[in-house]
């Protein structure tokens, strides 16, 4: 493990009850929890409301346990950092040992449970999702590539596959789809956000993609990735699996996202650049909520789909 701060207190834990709940960076298990939901619920055949539950209830601690355990290890990026420096960690309620244990705990609980409980498949990817998370992107990608959000991104986009495979025991090309849109979603909504905080990951020593080839490159990433996304983020309608409703939505938010991106890449000055950024990145979540949101509108209703 990196060396830890000298800001860092390796004393006898001081925690409480929301020291412990900020280890599972909370914000961020919502998202996940809720494209886990609609891969959930728009697959084919029913489950029972309690495995459901149960299903869900493992994905949210298996996200939990991944945050608090990337936590642990990157106790000296946090402790350097403006925006991550009010953390347990750093302020010495919690040290990395307890965060560890605490997130290797929650990690084996949950994937056990998923596995005796729900079924072996979803089991074996909320297992991998973690590991790709904690160990792939926190130990290794964060501090050794520029790409590290776009590889690592895919950790994000594992839970509507878990979902899916919790009510079905299997994979389908739905769920796919739905990785590939969290896939390409990640790095202009995480790029925006790193272009407001390339002073913290510089200072931190991580090379962002900002930090790394500089904010004309991460804007002109970010325009490229949001070229990608908007037909990407359209295809659930196009073959057929989503409604004329999804389609609409896909469309017009994929073209937002472009005209956002558009915006943010022919920027000229600090302040606006700043704007735009901000902007990207509120709507992008936005973008992601009401596509995931949508396909759970449209399973209630019985709407006409494309046919090839």
């Amino acid at each position: 493990m990196p060396a830890l701060s000298q800001n860092v207190r390796l004393e006898p834990s001081i925690a409480g009850v929301g020291d412990y709940v900020a280890l599972l960076k909370p914000r961020v298990m919502s998202l996940v929890v809720f494209t886990a939901l609609v891969g959930l619920v728009i697959a084919p055949g029913h489950i029972h409301p309690v495995i459901g539950f149960t299903a869900l209830l493992c994905i949210a601690i298996g996200a939990g346990a991944a945050g608090a355990l990337n936590m642990g290890y990157e106790a000296d990026i946090d402790a350097v950092m403006k925006r991550t420096a009010d953390r347990p960690i750093p302020q010495g309620r919690i040290t990395p040992g307890e965060a560890l244990g605490f997130g290797g705990l929650l990690a084996a609980f949950s994937v056990v449970t998923m596995g005796l409980m729900v079924n072996v498949v979803a089991g074996a990817l909320l297992a991998f999702t973690i590991f790709f998370y904690a160990v792939v992107y926190t130990m290794w990608l964060k501090r050794w590539t520029p790409q590290n959000i776009v590889i690592g991104g895919a950790a994000g986009a594992f839970p509507p596959m878990i979902g899916w495979a919790a009510a079905t025991g299997s994979i389908g090309l739905e769920p796919i789809l739905l990785f590939l849109v969290i896939f390409f979603w990640t790095p202009p909504h995480f790029w925006a956000l790193a272009l407001l905080r390339s002073d913290d990951y510089a200072r931190a020593g991580i090379p962002m993609l900002p930090v790394v080839a500089g904010e004309r490159e991460t804007r002109r990433q970010i325009l490229v990735y949001s070229l990608v996304l908007a037909p990407v983020g359209a295809l659930p309608w196009l073959f057929g699996y989503a409604a004329l409703l999804y389609g609409a939505a896909a469309l017009a938010g994929g073209a937002l996202m472009i005209a956002l991106s558009v915006r943010l890449f022919t920027a000229a000055k600090k302040r606006a650049i700043e704007h735009a950024a901000k902007q990207l990145f509120a709507f992008s979540i936005l973008y992601l909520f009401l596509l995931f949101a949508v396909l759970l509108v449209e399973q209630g209703m019985d709407l006409p789909r494309l046919s090839w």
